[in-house]
């Protein structure tokens, strides 16, 4: 289930998209993959052995916690907090627009859209606040119908690269290196990057993990090595097998490409499995957007009252108020007016979640230092790797994102020297 947790995760509605916005850089696109992946998986060990000498709730906010202290660890989770129920936005949206495919009503009446996606949040955020074996068993499911149409389009391109198709497979010439342009390589892997979010998800409720320092490190490396082989080679099958073109013009480039190498009907049907992986992806984010504020509450940063339990000993509170937050951005979307400012927020979201990969990789490098974590020739490199991975794609993002995303950062102090300030009052 924690394995499910970070494939579910990583792979969202998103990854059945990249392809069109891949298919302009070619075999850069393939050479920008790698890089991604290797930075992932860099970053997945520095995760993997932070979870195991600190399996603690919370993930990057209890390790940057560890490191740094308090405030630095609040800067950290807040980022993080804002750009998951921010950009869960994106990701439900994205799921019910899929399903428009069949339902066209979806698209055509006014309003529904936002209906249907606001049911598919608090019908989730319930099945969180019921408990995390339901919610994992969710993901669990959800996670194994998304890798089916990934699957398939690796098996349909490995018979049309073999001659078995009754439609070959026409692949664009490789000149060698001269196909590889640093800065076509260096876009790409920026665009790659978001299908990385989410690796970290497991050490995040590591309270309802059964033996968190076993359990979360394995299913962070396996999550990520699983996920990283699936989207090379589906989305590499997509944008070297079809003319560049289509695929860059496509809104379905996955459904496109299985219409092409099998039917139209098994396109369609890769719409449906493009929405469950969307809904499987949300599933995860909101256990995520909750678990976060309810440790940070418990380590005396956020607002005590997010704290509280329930029977079932679940952060309800901090469910529905992560909720009630993504709920109103849902709402936003449909002010039309608000929708360029929308889509810039969304943007701040996800830079957001790059000073996080750096600050977990700066932890897991201070607390070898300190010599409170085990440290190894193979988790310094792992760790030096992420830091300088984490800097290139903060470069790749650009200034005004960053920019935006650092005075992001600093919108978050006033609440911790408010939450500080409360906490001290209540225990005089």
């Amino acid at each position: 289930m924690a394995t499910a947790l970070v494939v579910g995760n990583m792979i969202g509605s998103g990854v059945f998209l990249l392809p069109a916005a891949l298919a302009p850089f070619g075999w850069s696109a393939i050479a920008g993959w790698v890089m991604t992946i290797a930075g992932g998986v860099c970053l997945a060990a520095v995760f993997a052995a932070l979870a195991r000498t600190f399996p603690k709730a919370g993930g990057p906010y209890a390790y940057a916690r560890e490191a740094f202290g308090q405030a630095p660890a609040f800067m950290v989770a807040w980022s993080y907090w804002i750009s998951i129920w921010v950009g869960n936005a994106a990701v439900a949206t994205g799921a019910v627009s899929y399903l428009s495919v069949f339902f066209p009503q979806i698209a055509d009446t006014t309003g529904l859209h936002a209906v249907i996606t606001c049911g598919a949040i608090w019908t989730l955020t319930a099945v969180n606040c019921r408990g995390a074996f339901l919610a994992g068993s969710v993901q669990l499911v959800t996670t194994v119908l998304k890798l089916m149409p990934l699957i398939a389009v690796i098996i349909l391109a490995g018979f049309a690269l073999s001659g078995f198709s009754d439609k070959p497979a026409i692949i664009p010439e490789f000149n060698g290196f001269v196909d590889f342009k640093l800065a076509s390589v260096t876009a790409a892997a920026t665009l790659t990057l978001w299908a990385l979010l989410g690796l970290e998800s497991a050490t995040v409720p590591a309270e309802h993990v059964e033996n968190p320092s076993k359990t979360i490190p394995r299913a962070t490396m396996t999550g990520m090595i699983l996920a990283g082989i699936i989207y090379l080679f589906s989305c590499s099958a997509v944008i070297l097998l079809l003319p560049a073109d289509d695929v860059a013009a496509s809104n379905a480039p996955f459904a496109d490409f299985v219409s092409v190498y099998l039917s139209s009907d098994a396109g369609r049907l890769v719409a449906l499995f493009a929405a469950i992986s969307g809904f499987g992806a949300l599933n995860g984010w909101i256990m995520v957007q909750g678990e976060l504020p309810y440790a940070m509450a418990k380590g005396g940063v956020f607002p005590r009252w997010l704290a509280k339990e329930s029977a079932r000993g679940l952060p309800v509170r901090a469910h529905v108020t992560s909720s009630l937050l993504l709920t109103g951005i849902v709402m936003l979307n449909y002010a039309k007016s608000m929708t360029e400012l929308f889509t810039f927020i969304v943007l701040l979201s996800t830079t957001a979640s790059l000073f996080m990969f750096l600050a977990s990789a700066l932890s897991a490098l201070q607390l070898q230092r300190a010599g409170r974590l085990k440290s190894s020739p193979l988790l310094l490199a792992a760790a030096t790797a992420a830091v300088l991975y984490a800097i290139w794609t903060i470069y790749g993002a650009g200034g005004e994102a960053v920019a935006w995303g650092t005075a992001l950062l600093f919108a978050g102090l006033p609440v911790y020297f408010f939450t500080r300030w409360q906490n001290g009052k209540a225990s005089r």
